[in-house]
């Protein structure tokens, strides 16, 4: 059976167990200092430490291997665009310049800004990783009552947890109306050109979109009769309250916090410069 792009996966992990709640405050605290921080010792660390959660939670390299393609691709994407633009927002950021190879006019390949370029890269996988972690290890009934108890409209925090469980039925869908174009002879698969397998996706994709927004509207209409959102609160049958593992899961990635915050004032700033004498 062949895995979901993005989904819930329930197995049996301290990470599974930990509330929705503390796992969110977990992720936006991660991402918020891995987005701040330009300390590449700081940064390595946190994606060192995201690797390690990965291997607790028990998610498996088949388990995101399409989710992490498209993060390398956009990835290698990105930091070819700022070299193209930017080539020397490096030597800018670190007040000096040591050439590795002279290019042609401001296309110099300098130390700084292959330093600069592998702390982005190293900020993709210190950021992007805890997102991933909290999706696949947090139940999406769980997770709307998380932002429901963090101060979100409960109207907000179910639509998220419905969008969430909608993703495998939609990816489901299409894998359905995929194989049934190949059963007719509409090769899709990896043997095809890529042109090929573009245009037929974009035919599946697209009324397929269309079918899942007619779900949506029944979906709606269904809710609006069960008079969903008549009153200002409601319960929650997947909420989980708090418990020693939880806090200590969140004291540990605050001890990340303080550490990144310490190091903007050692470092005089958000960069570790290694250039400076």
């Amino acid at each position: 059976m062949e895995n979901n792009l993005i989904g819930y996966l329930d197995r049996d992990t301290f990470i599974h167990r930990l509330s929705g709640v503390s796992k969110l405050i977990c992720f936006l605290l991660l991402s918020v200092i891995g987005m701040i921080s330009y300390d590449t010792r700081f940064l390595l660390g946190l994606s060192i430490f995201s690797i390690l959660v990965f291997y607790w939670a028990k998610i498996r390299y088949q388990d995101i291997a399409t989710v992490i393609k498209f993060i390398l691709f956009f990835s290698v994407l990105n930091l070819t665009a700022i070299y193209l633009f930017a080539p020397e927002y490096g030597v800018t950021i670190y007040e000096s310049k040591h050439v590795i190879w002279q290019g042609i006019g401001r296309y110099t390949l300098t130390q700084e800004q292959l330093f600069y370029e592998f702390n982005l890269l190293l900020k993709y996988f210190a950021t992007i990783p805890p997102g991933l972690i909290f999706l696949f290890t947090t139940n999406p009934s769980e997770l709307a009552s998380s932002l429901n108890r963090i101060g979100f409209s409960y109207k907000i925090s179910y639509s998220v947890a419905l969008a969430l469980r909608y993703i495998p039925d939609i990816q489901e869908d299409f894998r359905t109306i995929s194989k049934a174009q190949q059963a007719r002879g509409v090769e899709l698969s990896k043997k095809a050109p890529l042109t090929q397998r573009v245009k037929g996706n974009l035919a599946i994709a697209i009324p397929l979109i269309f079918s899942s927004l007619e779900r949506i509207d029944n979906v709606s209409a269904a809710m609006e009769l069960r008079r969903f959102g008549k009153k200002k609160k409601r319960s929650w049958l997947m909420a989980k309250p708090l418990q020693k593992q939880d806090i200590f899961a969140i004291l540990l990635v605050s001890l990340f916090v303080v550490i990144g915050i310490s190091l903007y004032f050692i470092n005089q700033g958000r960069f570790y410069n290694p250039f400076s004498s």
